[in-house]
């Protein structure tokens, strides 16, 4: 058993110890705030970065989607029906090439 005047003794170590090491406690303190700070700091970037993700995976559908309603809607079979809505019937016969020349190029040919 440890008399009083050993209990003292070893307070009064342990004290003066602590107020000597006081600056590295305090600088081991701000350690593992620091620590503490990165590791929720990282969760919500972690979190940031899954929500991203997801909205891009469904941004990607939605592309995928609407180009595929493109792609269908621009076949000719479609455009013949969505112009006979209109009034529009598909040319029957090949268009027709018109030669005209500009007034510059009929003086050029003169000279």
């Amino acid at each position: 058993m440890k008399t009083r005047s050993t209990q003292n003794r070893l307070a009064s170590i342990n004290y003066t110890w602590i107020v000597k090491h006081f600056t590295f406690l305090l600088f081991l303190a701000f350690l593992a705030i620091i620590y503490i700070a990165n590791g929720h700091w990282a969760d919500n970037t972690i979190r940031d970065i899954n929500t991203t993700q997801k909205q891009v995976k469904d941004m990607e559908y939605e592309y995928k989607n609407l180009k595929s309603l493109e792609m269908y809607r621009s076949r000719e079979s479609q455009v013949t029906q969505a112009a006979a809505a209109l009034g529009l019937k598909p040319a029957t016969e090949p268009p027709v090439k018109l030669d005209i020349q500009t007034a510059k190029q009929q003086s050029w040919d003169q000279q």
